[in-house]
């Protein structure tokens, strides 16, 4: 599942909740990046689960049930739920490892040339100058309160 401003306006949508809830219980994997788990938690996949989203939401998770967890992936049965939308690589790339094994995975690492070295260590709200952090808190909070 998606997350972004407009994807969390589905917490909303009843008919696609049921859709998301009835193929949870197909699926290998449930996934979500980002605030998709926003809406993994509104279609009651989350109740009882740990999970994580992105950390300007995170409190929003026991809304539906979830224990919140402030890690960039977090798996809790075959849910698998991650952070912002960089921690959805990291996702993707452990599951291609579940899937396929190790060397698949770093094969797929090595060809979309994922080898993070940001220009800055303000990655999280904890390595943040925390005037930055209150800020786009509030730049973020007013866009998903803008979609809801």
């Amino acid at each position: 599942m998606p997350g972004a401003s407009t994807a969390t306006t589905l917490r909303n949508d009843r008919e696609t909740l049921d859709w998301i809830h009835s193929i949870h219980a197909t699926t290998s994997w449930t996934t979500s990046v980002c605030t998709g788990s926003l809406i993994l938690g509104a279609a009651g996949i989350l109740s009882g689960l740990r999970a994580t989203t992105h950390w300007s939401v995170l409190d929003r998770l026991p809304i539906w049930g979830a224990k919140p967890v402030h890690e960039r992936i977090v798996e809790d049965g075959k849910v698998i739920t991650a952070a912002g939308v960089s921690a959805g690589i990291d996702m993707a790339l452990s599951l291609a490892a579940k899937i396929a094994g190790r060397r698949v995975a770093e094969s797929l690492q090595l060809g979309i040339e994922y080898d993070p070295q940001p220009p800055f260590d303000s990655g999280s709200p904890e390595k943040a100058d925390p005037a930055i952090c209150e800020e786009l808190r509030q730049r973020l909070l007013n866009l998903f309160e803008s979609v809801d």
